[in-house]
């Protein structure tokens, strides 16, 4: 009976010990959440992060405005937890109003412009005046935008500053969720795409013909902030820090990307 109680003690104490390890284990993923504009620099980014912390980082990615499914806005407004948050900061601002998030601490990391796209041998459209832009978006077959940032204000405001929002509407499509714009093009369901630049990187089989003309362009600020409810603050804060780090930023910079300080 002693040698049993024993047997028994000792199995008590080794499961508690990779109760232990497995809780231990859980505490050092650090759960970020990030927009689809800095998937492009992110694995290289998390990459050296873990090399340099010993912390496991987990991505996961959406559109910062959207009703899909995939959309940051939905998923943190049913509950998903995430220790760290990155979208546009538009998009963060009414999560933070709606109190659907808390920041503990926040930073500016990114500035994305929107560009446009077409297939990778297709004759490159001209955008480089408003007046040519539209023309371009008029003899199209087809165009697509995201449900994210960049769709949003194509959609609400672009189209509208070139009068040609009738002109469009039976060949525009929203691609949704996390769908990357560049896809659709690659595949042939759009002739021409508009996302933001880093995004349409991306996807090979496209070609980028540029950004949109200045007078017509948007800068979309991109912010990273820690959850009041990280599982691991100094682990997130850690890695907020290193987000806008000179390694960071440089891989951001290779990714099409601006810097929130950077002179136009």
């Amino acid at each position: 009976m002693a040698k049993l109680s024993a047997l028994i003690a000792r199995s008590m104490t080794s499961v508690a010990a990779v109760l232990m390890l497995v809780s231990t284990a859980r505490a050092a993923e650090l759960k970020v959440l990030t927009t689809g504009i800095l998937k492009g620099s992110f694995k290289e980014i998390a990459t050296r992060f873990e090399q340099e912390t010993g912390r496991k980082v987990i991505m996961s990615w959406g559109p910062s405005s959207g009703n899909s499914p995939e959309s940051s806005q939905v998923r943190v407004k049913s509950g998903e937890h995430v220790d760290v948050l990155i979208m546009v900061n538009t998009g963060m601002d009414e999560l933070v109003k709606g109190g659907y998030f808390t920041p503990v601490e926040r930073k500016d990391v990114a500035v994305s412009k929107i560009g446009v796209a077409v297939k990778t041998g297709h004759k490159l459209p001209d955008i480089s005046t408003e007046a040519a832009l539209r023309q371009t978006l008029l003899d199209a077959t087809s165009i697509g935008y995201s449900e994210g940032a960049s769709g949003t204000y194509v959609a609400t405001v672009l189209l509208k500053k070139l009068g040609i929002v009738d002109q469009v509407a039976g060949k525009s499509h929203v691609i949704l969720g996390r769908k990357f714009v560049g896809e659709a093009i690659a595949s042939g369901e759009v002739e021409l795409g508009l996302q933001q630049i880093s995004e349409l990187r991306l996807e090979p089989g496209i070609t980028v013909v540029g950004p949109l003309p200045e007078e017509l362009q948007k800068k979309s600020v991109v912010s990273a902030a820690v959850s009041s409810e990280a599982t691991d603050m100094e682990a997130a804060m850690q890695f907020l820090a290193y987000l806008t780090s000179p390694a960071s930023a440089e891989s951001m910079k290779k990714s099409g990307l601006d810097l929130p300080d950077a002179k136009p």
